[in-house]
């Protein structure tokens, strides 16, 4: 049992629980599991959703984003530019077909990639700009556009947070070549285990990736390239689909209840609010940035750290998305990484506050009421 008051998820079932009760029994009582009609019926359901013309349902966010890159031809000896302030999986996926990820400082305010930073980076090895949505909000995509189509470049769009997002105004998933998109049980629309899927307009690349996450069969038995084995099961993909017709109303619950945080924390001294710079933001994450004002604290604790400990004191869970950047994880030591110090100021001040359409305004109210609470004892000491 969670001993959180408010916690930061909930991921449990809920007005969807009937549905996907139903789902799961129509699975088990048609003995396929493994690319069936359920894998089938959601690529299009999905894809319609997302404004794509194809969709292909593979085994992981991350999968995704390598399949991607893997059916441009992007490998060995190529660079990908990416953001060093996300889950490691966006770089781990360029690393997984044999290319080198290479890190663009972030905008301070949308907390997406600069475009200014990633034309500094694009070189004669550059393939592919690849652009994460964070937390939900649209990077800048008409100027990754723009720079891709100057130096020749591919745009594969990590939509992994964003399901729904638009960039001014456009789909996410939609405006570079394709759209890796992630359903993880934590995200926007989240199965009961992993799975990913792939968006795009292109045909011929949705082919390509439909035959990769198959071995690279393009019949039983029949390898016409090397592929990998990931593939959205049946399971999976008829709970998304059981989900999928709540998703516009959750998303439009997570953006109401971003407005009354955006409301009640306006000024609010402890914590710095970043803006809404999309309103095609859907807040997967409702992130702050905790400031030095934050409560008195003992001198070896951080700002955050000391915020954190007092909200989980009343009873509030808070998380960290996330405290290290990219290029410092071991894992990319090797990758040479250039320095992004907006990207590391960010992952010092960074914490999520409980966002997620189990929660409803009182909720909110209660979470900003504790934050004002620090506000209110900074002030008195001073």
């Amino acid at each position: 049992m969670n001993r959180f008051r408010i916690p930061f998820g909930a991921l449990a079932p809920r007005e969807d629980a009937p549905a996907i009760r139903t789902a799961v029994e129509r699975v088990v009582n048609s003995g396929w599991y493994v690319l069936g009609p359920e894998v089938a019926a959601f690529e299009t359901e999905f894809a319609e959703l997302c404004g794509a013309a194809h969709g292909v349902g593979v085994g992981t966010g991350t999968d995704a984003i390598a399949l991607i890159l893997r059916a441009l031809g992007i490998g060995a000896g190529d660079e990908v530019i990416t953001t060093p302030l996300s889950a490691a999986y966006t770089a781990l996926a360029v690393m997984m077909v044999g290319a080198r990820p290479v890190f663009a400082d972030i905008d301070p305010a949308r907390h997406t990639i600069s475009p200014d930073a990633v034309e500094s980076a694009i070189t004669s090895r550059t393939r592919a700009i690849l652009p994460v949505h964070l937390y939900g909000q649209p990077a800048e995509m008409d100027r990754l556009l723009a720079l891709a189509a100057r130096y020749n470049l591919a745009v594969v769009e990590d939509a992994c947070q964003a399901h729904l997002a638009t960039g001014a105004g456009r789909p996410v998933g939609t405006l570079g070549v394709a759209g890796a998109f992630s359903f993880y049980p934590t995200k926007n629309l989240g199965a009961l285990g992993d799975g990913g899927a792939v968006v795009t307009m292109d045909a011929a690349l949705a082919g390509r990736i439909r035959r990769l996450r198959n071995g690279g069969q393009t019949d039983r038995y029949h390898h016409a390239e090397a592929g990998i084995n990931s593939r959205l099961d049946e399971m999976q993909a008829a709970v998304l689909r059981a989900r999928l017709s709540f998703l516009p109303r959750w998303t439009g619950h997570r953006r109401a209840l971003a407005a009354r945080y955006r409301h009640l924390l306006a000024g609010a001294t402890p914590i710095e609010v970043p803006p809404e710079c999309d309103r095609g933001h859907v807040y997967h994450l409702f992130v702050v940035r905790a400031r030095d004002t934050a409560t008195p604290r003992p001198p070896e604790q951080t700002p955050r750290a000391a915020l954190q400990a007092s909200l989980a004191a009343r009873g509030i869970e808070t998380l960290i998305h996330y405290p290290v950047a990219i290029p410092h994880q071991p894992a990319l030591a090797a990758s040479h990484p250039n320095p992004c110090p907006i990207a590391e100021r960010a992952c010092d001040e960074v914490l999520s506050l409980p966002l997620h359409p189990g929660l409803n305004h009182e909720h909110i109210e209660q979470v900003a009421a504790a934050l004002s609470g620090e506000a209110t004892r900074v002030s008195r000491k001073d």
